[in-house]
């Protein structure tokens, strides 16, 4: 049955901005949730009844007009336009799609809410979202044999066997504990169980890989990616997305060490210092009046304004279309690529990497030079709100410099490594081995992994200085450089030593 919203409210919510109603009707499915969960689960209530689901309607915000809009969907099923967004309106959303529908309390009932169900209202941006490399992030890792090695020296148990060092692989709870907390998991239904509750015997499911709200996260209905991952259940708060300790959760570092740098920019400084000041809810964001300094969202994601209420940037989900470059991963930093799927991406000896290991590009699976130079100006535009040209220009002309330099400090790097394998000092991809598990091999990685990133990071978000430097930037990537070299010079004089001294002979 249809639910019309009583015309006083639907007023009321047409001249709010926000489109929010005070007392917007609650459908008789999620009251009936909320009637048990508020004595089992009374934190998830309350969180929900401070977000905007609890306090509108879909068709009150369908009748947002222009900017102020935030549900991108032309059309949301009738049976939910009248009441606001709660339990059931999600978890009841699409049965049949999802490995995890149980019958509960007469109901069909789902656990794992997913980003194709956010797009019954948020078509856009679910849509942008899919087509963004986060959203592949598990498959990218998972499916790169690559990478796999690297995770492999990581996450595996090391034990000693008869004197030899052995790794046994990782189990599954490691790597979502690790790794694939941020790149997602593969849910998978397993069995069902019957637990004896407060409200009686109920039968749940049982998922593999969850809980998790990685960005790559491989859903119980085939969509991937979690919304949640930046709009934590379940107020799904837009302003907490806004806000840099939300990416912090999964760009901390010191492999992207995105959030230490901002903190310690003028910008991250100005952030700290005045955050409190800013409106995070406001649609759309206006530079200048709403917030003063950019955060991660303000950059890569927000719809932003100036004060003459022209659009500065549209919003997106879809994250590197502001971004030319791809400064960290392995090995070089390189342009952005072309899909969000990398596993795709061949370079010239046919290894699934973005660059040749003396950083040659894979073209063919990178965006070209004038794509990278349309981005940049998209990114611009956002730094020209608060900044003159030139303030702009002095800074891009750093940061590629940076991103340069270091390349060339992890050719440097490279070529010695290349030269250790080639000797047989270590076992490397020449010799069909994991370049990730020696020691020596750990040194070279750590320093693009780490230092490299690091002092990219300082310069792309002007956060220079100490951490660009002293703090895992430049001071230790030149060490890095002397180190390696140094000793593959001993193991060359060593070398040298034992060639000139005979078996059975001493000197």
């Amino acid at each position: 049955m249809r639910r019309w919203i009583p015309m006083t409210i639907l007023v009321w919510a047409l001249m709010t901005p926000a489109g929010w109603c005070q007392d917007a009707p609650v459908s008789d499915a999620t009251q009936e949730c909320l009637d048990c969960h508020a004595v089992f689960h009374p934190g998830i209530v309350e969180d929900w009844r401070s977000g905007r689901h609890a306090a509108t309607t879909p068709q009150a915000a369908m009748s947002v007009e222009g900017l102020e809009r935030k549900v991108s969907s032309t059309r949301v099923p009738e049976e939910i336009q009248g009441t606001v967004v709660g339990c059931a309106e999600c978890h009841t959303l699409r049965p049949d799609a999802h490995a995890d529908t149980f019958e509960h309390n007469g109901y069909n009932v789902h656990v794992v809410v997913s980003p194709d169900d956010c797009k019954t209202c948020h078509a856009t941006e679910a849509d942008q979202y899919s087509r963004n490399i986060m959203a592949h992030a598990y498959a990218n890792l998972a499916d790169n044999a690559l990478y796999q090695q690297l995770q492999r020296s990581i996450l595996g148990t090391p034990t000693l066997k008869n004197g030899r060092l052995e790794t046994v692989s990782e189990n599954a709870d490691t790597k979502a504990d690790a790794c694939y907390y941020c790149h997602g998991t593969v849910l998978e239904v397993t069995e069902t169980e019957v637990r004896d509750t407060d409200a009686g015997e109920l039968e749940f499911p049982i998922i593999a890989g969850w809980p998790n709200q990685g960005v790559g996260r491989i859903n119980l209905d085939g969509s991937k990616g979690a919304c949640t991952a930046c709009h934590p259940r379940h107020s799904f708060s837009m302003a907490m997305a806004r806000k840099p300790h939300t990416c912090k959760e999964c760009h901390v570092g010191p492999d992207v060490p995105a959030y230490k740098v901002y903190l310690a920019s003028k910008h991250g400084n100005i952030y700290s210092s005045k955050h409190q000041e800013w409106d995070f809810d406001k649609t759309p964001w206006t530079i200048g009046t709403d917030f003063t300094a950019p955060t991660c969202a303000a950059c890569h994601i927000s719809l932003l304004t100036n004060t003459d209420e022209e659009v500065v940037n549209e919003r997106s989900h879809e994250m590197s279309n502001r971004l030319g470059w791809r400064i960290f991963g392995l090995i070089y930093a390189h342009p952005q690529p072309k899909s969000p799927d990398t596993t795709i991406i061949r370079n010239n000896d046919g290894l699934p990497l973005p660059t040749d290991f003396n950083g040659g590009l894979a073209r063919d699976y990178l965006i070209s030079a004038d794509e990278q130079d349309a981005r940049t100006r998209t990114m611009q535009a956002t730094c020209r709100a608060c900044h003159d040209t030139s303030w702009v220009q002095g800074h891009w002309q750093r940061y590629t410099n940076t991103i340069r330099e270091t390349n060339k400090a992890t050719q440097t790097l490279t070529d010695i490594m290349n030269e250790i394998w080639t000797r047989g000092y270590a076992r490397g991809p020449g010799q069909g081995q994991n370049p990730f598990d020696e020691a020596v091999e750990r040194e070279w990685s750590d320093a693009w992994l780490f230092y490299a990133n690091t002092v990219r990071f300082a310069s792309a978000m002007a956060g220079g200085g100490d951490y660009g430097v002293f703090a895992d930037g430049r001071y230790q990537l030149s060490h890095a450089v002397a180190a390696l070299h140094e000793w593959l010079e001993s193991r060359r004089k060593l070398e040298s030593l034992e060639t000139r001294i005979k078996p059975g002979k001493t000197e």
